[in-house]
């Protein structure tokens, strides 16, 4: 009798415990397209979540988002603004607004090297919608759109936005996928996942530390062959943007020319920076940042991140190979956990 009630006993045991939740968290992943490139959601939890209605809740904030800000949607928002030829106000989504004014802040911040208004030099050099060109554009055509190119040529109070310039034209690509980014993961945030890594085409935001440790983020070596590792980042509650021109340009007898326009030449950047890493608190700002700071020769660029307090981690070609540059505050983040 002793024997049976033992294993009676344990046999309880076990059915009680598998009755019991599973109390570790799992990382659960969801993907997609948007933005012209791809996102990939990760998070932890306890419970089991309902990944149908949030994959769905995650593609209608970035269809919306699409529909505001896209330069590809011809009756998006934005579009629709760059198209009126008048200089009356146009009342705006606040979505937009807010995107629009973070932009013209750094703009401002930066003496115009952040410019949402370059979209026009962009396609003259080839880099935009209409595609690739087969010369470098002569100087009349150059000064012909810088005429009206430039961050003062728009005005924003509040909800309503207004050209200053009738052909001006707004483009939003160096901050709306960050923008992106922070708002899936504010929708994670109010389902309670505090851990979690959002990427929306390498523009990323991280959330408290895994179950392991903290999120291991690689940045890309800035090569256009096989893709490799340059460094690997320990991070965790922060955001993280790239912004390279070792794959987006073209050669025309001996000069390189990269996607990235210089607001001061109307002309693409010439220096040997190659790509800048910007760590922020809202993707948002590292997207934006992070542009600034390629555009930017590397002295000018560790200046201005030193004196704003900027996160920023600059690859730079020399002779010898690739050398990194960081600011001040980039410095913590240098030591991998």
């Amino acid at each position: 009798m002793g024997l049976l009630l033992r294993c009676c006993s344990l046999l309880l045991v076990l059915l009680l415990a598998a009755c019991q939740p599973d109390n570790h968290p799992r990382e659960y992943q969801l993907e997609g397209k948007t933005m012209g490139t791809y996102y990939v959601v990760k998070f932890y939890t306890e419970q089991q979540p309902d990944l149908i209605a949030l994959q769905q809740e995650l593609d209608t904030e970035l269809e919306l988002i699409n529909d505001l800000m896209s330069t590809y949607r011809p009756e998006s928002e934005l579009m629709r603004f760059n198209r009126q030829q008048g200089l009356e106000p146009v009342t705006i989504s606040s979505q937009t607004a807010a995107v629009i004014a973070e932009a013209i802040r750094i703009g401002q911040q930066s003496e115009g090297i952040l410019d949402v208004t370059v979209g026009p030099l962009v396609e003259l050099w080839g880099f935009g919608a209409r595609g690739r060109i087969t010369r470098a554009p002569e100087a009349f055509e150059l000064a012909a759109i810088r005429d009206y190119v430039g961050v003062d040529k728009i005005a924003l109070d509040g909800n309503s936005l207004r050209k200053l310039e009738p052909r001006v034209a707004v483009d939003l690509s160096t901050i709306a996928k960050g923008y992106g980014v922070d708002r899936l993961a504010e929708i994670l945030l109010v389902h309670g996942y505090q851990s979690f890594m959002v990427d929306i085409g390498g523009d990323m935001r991280i959330g408290a530390t895994k179950p392991t440790g903290p999120w291991k983020i690689a940045v890309e070596k800035p090569v256009t062959q096989e893709r490799s590792v340059q460094r690997i980042l320990a991070l965790s509650n922060v955001s993280l943007a790239t912004s390279g021109d070792y794959r987006n340009y073209f050669e025309e007898d001996g000069i390189r020319y990269s996607h990235l326009i210089d607001p001061r030449s109307g002309k693409p950047i010439q220096h040997k920076t190659v790509s800048s890493t910007v760590l922020h608190p809202a993707a948002i700002t590292a997207d934006a940042y992070a542009t600034t700071l390629n555009v930017l020769p590397a002295t000018e660029a560790l200046a201005f991140a030193n004196q704003h307090q900027i996160a920023v981690l600059l690859i730079v070609k020399t002779e010898q190979g690739f050398e990194e540059l960081y600011s001040d505050a980039f410095k913590p983040y240098l030591t991998v956990n």
